[in-house]
Order: C-alpha cells, then structure tokens, then sequence
C-alpha cells in the first residue's frame, strides 16, 4: 500500500502512537480494577481495532483474549446496523458460542471510536470476572451439563447508550453475582480502560486526520500480513501430526500442513462436545492456531489482523473444539491448553530450534472463596498457577512459569494472597517429584499450600495432565502430574484433579502440585557435572539417579 500525500515518518508515528494507546488502556485497567485475578495475574487483555473490527493493535496480558476479541467487535457489527451503533455506546458480551468470549467468566467490553460523527475505529476490553453468578462460587465446573448452570449471559447489549449508563443491566449483573462490589468495580475500570484509549484515538484524528490514520492502520496491517507471509515462506513445508490421550481417555489429534502461503491445522475427527464443561469455542481454538503460528514465524514483532491471515483452521461443528449453544464452557481454558500443547507436539520435530518438550500445559485454574476470616464478607480467590516446561535440544527446561497460553501474566504474591484475601500460605517452592529427566532436564513445577483460616470455605479446580504427563522429545522422559491434595484438619488427605465447590473449614490445607515438564534426549546422556548440580540443587533424589541415570 501506498499513499504519496501522507509521508512514511508521518504513518510510522501514528503506528507507534497506536500501540502507546493499548498500552496506556492496559496500565489503566491494571491500576482501577478491584480483584486480583486482574491487577496482579494480569487475566485481561485490551485492543485497537480498525473501523471494519478488524485488530490494529494489541496490549499485554492474556494473547487468547486479545485475539478473541475481532470477533467479539465483528459480532456487535453483525447485531446492530450502523444506525444503531452511536457515540457514546459500549456494548458487552460473555456468551463463548457466540463471537469474542471464552466462557461466560470474560466479559467483554467494546466501544466504537466516532470523530466527527464518523466511525473511526473500536476499542475493546475483556477480564475475568470473579463471579457472574449461576450454580457454582466463582461460576466455574467441570461437572457444569449446560451454560445456564455457569451463571448470567449478556448477548451483546447495550451497558452505556449515548454516554448513559442503562442502570437496569447493572442492577441485573450485580444482583447475580455473589461479589457484586467487586463486579461493578471490574466493570467501571474497563469502562476507564476504554475511554483513557478513546481519549488518544480522538487526539490522534485530530492531529493528523481521518485519512492519515486510516492509511496507516491498514499499512500496519499490510505490514503484518507481509512478515508473516515472508516468515511462513522460510518454515519447513510439510505435513506434520500428533495425538495425545487426555485423563479422560479422549483420543485427540492434529494435523499440521505448512505450505508456503498456508498454515493449515486439521482437527476433524476429534470428539464431539462433551457433556461438561470441558468443551472449547471456534474463537478459542482458533487463538491456539494464532498463538503457535506467531511464536514460530515472527515472534520478536508485532501482531495485528494481518499477522494471521495464513492460518486456516479444518474443524468439524459439534466437536469438543467448536462447541455449539448450549454447551457448558467455563472451564475450555482446560481443553484449550490441550490442543495448544497438541499442536505444539505436531511442530516441534520439525521445528526443534523454536519449540521444546511438552510444558505442564494446564491452566490449572484454583478457585477458592469463602467468609473473609477477620469481617465474615465472601470472598472469591482465582489462581491459574506456574508450572515447568519442556527442556529444549541445548539446556533444561524453565522452572516455575506460566503456560505458552499466558502471555504477561504474574502469579499473585504469596503476601497479597495473604493479607486481601484471608488465607495463609504455607509453603511455595519447587516441585521436587520425579520426571522430565533426559539429556536435558524438564523444568520444575511448584508446591503450593494454602492453609484455610475460617470454616464454611469451598474450591473448585479442574486440571489436565493429571494422568498423563508432559511430553518427552527424543528420548526424554515425560514429567509429572498437575493434582491437588485436600488434607483435612484430622490428617485425612485425598487427591482430587476435578472438584466443584468441595466444601473446607478452618484448619484444612491444599496442597497443589503442578506438573514438572518433558525431558528432551536420552537420560544416559546426561553430563556427570549436571546429575551432580541436580542432585545438590534436590532436582534428583540420590535414588531416582541411581534408577534413572545409573549414578
């Protein structure tokens, strides 16, 4: 593209100015939102998006929610004609089935840019919710049959018409919610989210014209369009495959064709939706496609709608990857996880520079809640935790990180968790079981204790690869298991990977465990000097190296 009257320093500024305004909407939301789940995990993402929705620019945080989002905008424009789409409006959505939503916990918040009474652009936001009400604390199970047991559902309305807000729809979303302060709190900070970015698209119409930022978000997406096509052009081409057995005994699989012009994934075949909540959208499956096809073309630039203009996606309708209404979602993120890590097991022969063994690939989301232990008022905790991941073909996996799907995201401080949210924290370190020995070592998962302080507390948690562990590559072992322990106060201890609102009192513990990840080549090739740092850094119990390495 090229337009001779707006000069290339004039476009590359605005395309700069584009990216300080998400980044300006991401620092906004961190700093007004109530849970912690948002300020201090990170569990939201912000967007800029064209005037036809489509993504211009992006901030931190969650790489799914961003890239769900085109569609969350492209579904608002479906709904309401232009002539019911004004300045002033923001619109919201959590329904997954339905365009930019992962499970009714996101919700979506969108906002059309107007300038001069013509539509410029959109804005957008979507955050985790700690409650949006339904059958379970935290509207989060794995036992959830259909979404209206997973709490309240906002077909993409209207929340704020004309700049007034429609009171009625927050009366409905607070009275269902078991933390409603909190929920009308995340609401308003990604309502300021939005408008601090509304406020620096309108500056930058403004000073440089209508024309002139037009031409340069579509130059910016042109321009992703090119990298990513001029770096599909130098994958190696071929069709690559992988299946895996969940802890459900599912047998998935992908297939993985690179062409030169294409980056095609495969997924008919798989099973259908399931009668739970482990079932995942379109949108969601096609981030996974977006998020792998970016960490191996062009990971070090910036992504935008033409970064994934390659991708196409083959999946059968009514499959656990492209569930229908009314199928329970809450907890895709799981399923989701598990096709990301599939994919990534495809690619990863073939690409062995850019991909390592399998991670411990769950989100191993723990939801816990309960009466605050010094005022009585509930609360809802949310941690998706840190884990190990595959070791590559030159060093040992990295110990104690976010999965693949996280993106900027953080673990909530041990001292945050204490003091907010009424609970104490026992032990945090290193997982020290066995697995993901080889060559080169998987990294370590945690131990994670939380201590309850008050009776009548409840957890839910839903984690994979709590059967089958992580992935080895050439040799390698696979690591260990993603669990939880639940010790009862009278030393009763019972292992669940799947549990819905288990009722706690004072002086219970959980104790979660997170998966140590894959191995990559063959045990007997590992360095003398490196068994010795394992055994000194306790990575390696003296037994297991004499079993494992014959030390």
């Amino acid at each position: 593209m090229m337009n001779k009257s707006i000069d290339p320093i004039t476009t590359e500024i605005i395309q700069s100015s584009m990216k300080a305004i998400t980044d300006e909407m991401f620092v906004t939301m961190r700093k007004t939102a109530m849970s912690s789940v948002i300020y201090e995990v990170l569990d939201f993402g912000v967007a800029m998006f064209d005037a036809n929705g489509q993504l211009a620019s992006s901030g931190s945080g969650i790489p799914g929610f961003i890239g769900m989002l085109e569609p969350g905008v492209q579904s608002v424009m479906e709904k309401f004609d232009e002539t019911m789409i004004a300045p002033g409006d923001i619109f919201i959505t959590n329904i997954p089935h339905k365009g930019g939503v992962s499970h009714l916990n996101d919700v979506v918040l969108i906002l059309p840019v107007f300038y001069q009474s013509k539509r410029i652009g959109w804005l957008a936001n979507k955050a985790h919710w700690v409650d949006v009400g339904g059958s379970f604390p935290g509207s989060i199970s794995a036992e959830a049959t259909e979404i209206y047991q997973e709490g309240l559902q906002l077909p993409c309305v209207k929340v704020i018409a004309k700049g007034e807000l429609n009171q009625a729809v927050l009366d409905i979303m607070m009275i269902n919610s078991r933390q409603p302060e909190t929920t009308q709190g995340d609401f308003w900070a990604g309502v300021a989210s939005m408008r601090a970015g509304e406020k620096r698209f309108l500056n930058l119409a403004k000073k440089y014209g209508v024309d002139a930022l037009d031409f340069a978000i579509a130059d910016y997406i042109e321009l992703a369009e090119k990298i990513s096509r001029n770096a599909l052009a130098k994958l190696p081409a071929g069709t690559y495959q992988a299946n895996e057995v969940t802890d459900d005994g599912l047998d998935i699989k992908a297939t993985v064709t690179i062409t030169p012009e294409e980056f095609i994934v495969d997924l008919t075949g798989n099973p259908p939706q399931q009668a739970n909540a482990l079932n995942a959208s379109y949108d969601a499956t096609m981030v996974d496609l977006q998020m792998i096809f970016k960490a191996i073309a062009s990971p070090q630039t910036f992504a935008n709608a033409g970064s994934f203009k390659p991708i196409k996606l083959l999946v059968d309708d009514n499959s656990m990857f492209a569930a229908k209404y009314p199928s329970a979602m809450s907890v895709y993120y799981e399923t989701s996880i598990m096709l990301f890590d599939l994919i990534w097991k495809a690619l990863a022969p073939a690409i062995p520079e850019s991909l390592t063994a399998g991670h411990y690939a769950s989100i191993c989301g723990t939801f816990l809640g309960g009466p605050h232990p010094d005022t009585g008022l509930p609360l809802s905790i949310v941690e998706p935790q840190i884990g190990g991941w595959g070791a590559s073909r030159s060093r040992d996996g990295v110990n104690a990180l976010y999965t693949g799907y996280h993106g900027d995201t953080f673990n909530v401080p041990a001292e945050v968790t204490e003091q907010r949210n009424g609970i104490m924290i026992e032990r945090l370190e290193l997982n020290d079981e066995p697995g993901g020995e080889g060559e080169f070592i998987g990294g370590k998962g945690i131990k994670l204790y939380y201590r309850i302080l008050a009776d009548n507390w409840w957890i839910t948690m839903a984690y994979v690869r709590s059967c089958v562990g992580p992935w080895g590559l050439d040799g390698g072992l696979r690591g260990s298991h993603n669990y939880i322990n639940v010790v009862k106060k009278d030393g009763k201890k019972t292992r669940y990977r799947i549990c819905t609102a288990l009722q706690l009192n004072k002086g219970d513990v959980i104790e979660v465990f997170t998966a140590n990840g894959g191995g990559y080549g063959k045990p007997e090739n590992r360095s003398l000097d490196a068994i010795q740092n394992d055994l000194k850094n306790g990575y390696i119990t003296p037994e297991r190296a004499k079993e494992i390495y014959k030390v």
